[in-house]
């Protein structure tokens, strides 16, 4: 068991095609679908999901012309009729009603609905079978709810589809590395850092692969580097205050732990964590806040919480902590 959090890892599309349609022009739905993009990166979910329904509504009732029938639109917003060969010859009729569901399902993924996610991301493969980054949202989504046979298969379909999707390698890494297959994970990871050498989210998994490798110091310099490229990252945080715990620096992993709540405070196992941590110094009353507050986020962590807390009254009476 990793004690970490799911990290959505998603292209938000931007839509930049020209639909060219009849009897209706399509302005009003891109501009609802892009400002919904803009209040989606200001993390004004609701905002967002509305702007992407009211995108739907509009884009829904257009046609296209024979033109846009001839082909299929590419997993960068562009029409490309050599790409319906890759997508098996898969006719796109309606691409931004696509796109805003796959967008809406993102925001209702981070807002923890989401089964209203997989509803979304459902209705994009059924209008767009040949977008890629839906196939990976919807791998995320049913990893959520703990259909990790339907993530995989997601997963591996995004990638049949576009071998350049980092995101999927980086999602899949997720699923091999739960599984045990520390270097399959290495391998997808390694794939996603040399399409996108930037993205946190693959120094954030790095973080834990090196973990199951052992190698403490190695997860600590990924979850620097995945907090460097986003400060604002609670999960890195929260990895990086596990290995500290785990290198006995129990002060060092506290104050990450406390970051990582600062910044996302329904961190369950960043909870547990501190009050782990806590307990290793004798703080039990301080300790008993965060267990209580973990299972007030997550009460099926309970048997979970319970074992890990007697391992650390075991810990602390053979070893000298700080206090």
């Amino acid at each position: 068991m990793r004690y970490r959090l799911i990290v959505l890892t998603l292209f938000i599309l931007v839509f930049c095609g020209n639909v060219i349609v009849q009897a209706q022009s399509p302005g009003s739905a891109t501009n609802f679908y892009n400002h919904g993009v803009k209040l989606f990166e200001k993390g004004d979910l609701d905002g967002a999901i509305e702007d992407y329904t009211r995108a739907i509504e509009i884009s829904s009732r257009l046609t296209t012309t024979k033109r846009d029938r001839a082909g299929v639109w590419n997993n960068t917003n562009k029409f490309d009729s050599e790409s319906s060969a890759e997508a098996e010859r898969i006719t796109v009729i309606d691409p931004l009603t696509a796109m805003a569901y796959t967008n809406r399902g993102a925001a209702r993924f981070r807002k923890h609905d989401f089964d209203g996610a997989i509803a979304d991301l459902n209705q994009a493969i059924r209008i767009n079978p040949g977008l890629a980054v839906a196939y990976s949202a919807r791998g995320v989504a049913r990893r959520a709810v703990g259909d990790t046979g339907g993530a995989l298969a997601d997963f591996d379909r995004a990638l049949s589809i576009d071998r350049k999707l980092a995101e999927a390698y980086n999602n899949r890494a997720d699923i091999r590395l739960d599984s045990g297959d520390i270097e399959g994970a290495f391998d997808d990871l390694n794939r996603s850092l040399a399409l996108k050498p930037r993205l946190p989210e693959t120094y954030f998994q790095l973080g834990y692969a090196q973990i199951a490798r052992q190698d403490l110091d190695g997860a600590i310099a990924n979850f620097d580097r995945a907090i460097q490229l986003r400060p604002e990252m609670a999960g890195a945080y929260q990895g990086r205050g596990t290995v500290w715990m785990k290198k006995g620096e129990i002060e060092r992993s506290i104050v990450d732990f406390n970051r990582a709540l600062e910044l996302s405070p329904d961190l369950a196992y960043a909870c547990m964590n501190r009050g782990l941590a806590l307990t290793l110094q004798g703080k039990d009353t301080e300790a008993q806040r965060d267990f209580d507050r973990c299972l007030a986020l997550r009460p099926a962590l309970k048997a979970e919480l319970d074992s890990r807390i007697e391992l650390a009254k075991q810990l602390r009476t053979v070893k000298n902590w700080p206090q």
